[in-house]
């Protein structure tokens, strides 16, 4: 089998969280009256977590049940969270960019996705200088529907032209991230533990393999013997 291109997850993967998405949601919903001293805010939270990886305007949607507070709720969060990408606070996860670097000479796309909104995973790349090391970056408002859902994986086949999901690997954080991958039908689907859940719960969700981190990948990859486009 032949791997052309990985769909590879951003915070939590090659992003480092260090709590800023749960700092950002937590400015979020103080702006309703459900922060921190809210008897509805350790439920909000613990949703959050577990849905860590999904679109975060369906999420508002899911926890706050009224589209136009999801709305509130999910523009205060993608402010905090630009905040934080202006003030220096993300920070690249040890690998991530020689990563990028070992699949590209090896002649394999790259997609970073994200259930960001597409203006702030921008500034997320371009604050990381990283605009110009992957083919191609997405946010669920550019595929029709976040994770667990496969659009993210689909539209990024199509994109960049892969010729069949199954040379697709993908890889995540997240419980999302590895159902996503089932469910586009990814003929690698990985999970790693740099992010949100830990081994016992990607294992759930049946991944190929939990990696510790995701400088992990192109071994792996190796070790399965698959080839790749500049390994013919």
């Amino acid at each position: 089998m032949e791997i052309e291109l990985a769909v590879i997850d951003l915070a939590g993967t090659t992003v480092a969280d260090d709590g800023l998405v749960e700092a950002a949601f937590t400015e979020a919903v103080s702006q309703l009256g459900f922060g921190p001293t809210s008897d509805r805010f350790p439920a909000l939270l613990a949703e959050v977590r577990r849905t860590m990886g999904a679109s975060k305007i369906g999420v508002f949607r899911s926890l706050l049940g009224d589209r136009a507070k999801a709305q509130q709720a999910n523009l205060a969060f993608e402010r905090a969270y630009a905040g934080m990408i202006a003030d220096g606070l993300c920070r690249p996860l040890p690998g991530a960019e020689a990563t990028f670097l070992s699949l590209r000479q090896r002649g394999v796309k790259i997609a970073l996705t994200t259930g960001f909104a597409p203006a702030t995973r921008h500034a997320l790349m371009a604050r990381l200088g990283w605009v110009e090391q992957v083919d191609l970056s997405l946010s669920p408002a550019d595929a029709g529907r976040g994770r667990p859902y496969p659009d993210l994986v689909l539209t990024a086949l199509l994109r960049l032209a892969a010729s069949d999901v199954r040379s697709v690997v993908t890889i995540g954080d997240t419980v999302n991230d590895i159902l996503a991958g089932h469910a586009a039908g990814a003929g690698v689907v990985l999970g790693v533990l740099t992010g949100a859940h830990d081994g016992p719960t990607l294992d759930g969700a049946g991944p190929d393999a939990v990696l510790p981190d995701i400088g992990g990948l192109t071994p792996f990859l190796d070790r399965l013997g698959l080839t790749t486009p500049n390994q013919r």
